[in-house]
């Protein structure tokens, strides 16, 4: 594994302590890490799955809009906020790694360190109930 950042390892760390979905991605877009609420939407353990370049992930999961057409990576919140560097946000449909389908909602944002180093981005993700 890849030495990281202390702000990405600190990121990694509270996502471990929070309640909420979570989805961490290097610079390039590369999964680091999802925490333990997220594997329940996702359909599979971190550990099952492990890291993952950002083509692997972005389709993986097989998004999609209301009308079932899938979603080109550049249109996930997620990599709209890595692309920017502004947070970004959206609603859409996956096929969790159980077969499962999901409306989700994702708030992403890019993470930037000291002296403004971008590396990466998270997103904060639930399942919609309406």
């Amino acid at each position: 594994m890849n030495q990281q950042e202390i702000e990405v390892i600190l990121a990694r760390q509270l996502s471990e302590y929070l309640a909420l979905p979570i989805f961490l991605v290097d610079q390039a877009g590369n999964l680091l890490f999802y925490n333990e609420p997220a594997e329940s939407l996702l359909g599979r353990r971190f550990a099952e799955t492990g890291p993952m370049p950002v083509d692997d992930w972005a389709v993986i999961f097989q998004p999609t809009d209301e009308d079932d057409r899938p979603l080109a990576r550049e249109q996930l919140p997620l990599v709209i906020a890595l692309q920017t560097g502004r947070p970004a946000h959206g609603g859409f449909w996956i096929r969790g790694l159980d077969g499962v389908m999901r409306r989700i909602y994702v708030m992403a944002f890019p993470l930037i360190g000291q002296a403004d180093r971008r590396l990466g981005a998270l997103a904060i993700f639930w399942e919609a109930t309406d």
